[in-house]
């Protein structure tokens, strides 16, 4: 896998619009077209602010670590942060018949994405998410 970026920066909604014109601008460097380009930027700006959100407590100064990898026709999203290990069983999209404002990032991430992966990482230390989508 050929690393396109790695990227720290702390879990605040105002670091997201540097994070969505670096994952459009690289994707369209790899091969994706504009459509898909725009649908990835919205796939992960939905996991960060879900990181933002949910996985850091109000008064926590956190940090989330982004990477973009590309894989032989395929890009690779790996999104890290040190927050408490999330009950991974609470992550599911909410019934589309449930109609109210938010709530449908897990659906746009799952619907985007080919391959989904979450996870802790190593001896409680935080959670990922691994995204993949094959470059048409």
């Amino acid at each position: 896998m050929e690393r396109l970026f790695e990227i720290r920066f702390p879990a605040s909604a105002e670091r997201l619009s540097m994070v969505r014109a670096l994952v459009k601008k690289t994707a369209e460097r790899v091969g994706c077209c504009s459509e898909l380009s725009e649908r990835l930027v919205i796939a992960v700006n939905e996991a960060c602010m879900n990181v933002i959100q949910h996985a850091y407590d109000e008064d926590e100064l956190g940090e989330i670590v982004l990477e973009m990898l590309n894989n032989q026709g395929k890009v690779h999203f790996r999104i890290l942060d040190y927050a408490k290990p999330v009950d991974l069983s609470n992550i599911k999209p909410r019934d589309l018949d449930d109609i109210r404002p938010g709530g449908l990032g897990t659906f746009f991430i799952e619907e985007i994405m080919d391959e989904c992966d979450r996870g802790h990482l190593e001896e409680g230390t935080g959670n990922y998410l691994e995204m993949t989508k094959k470059i048409s």
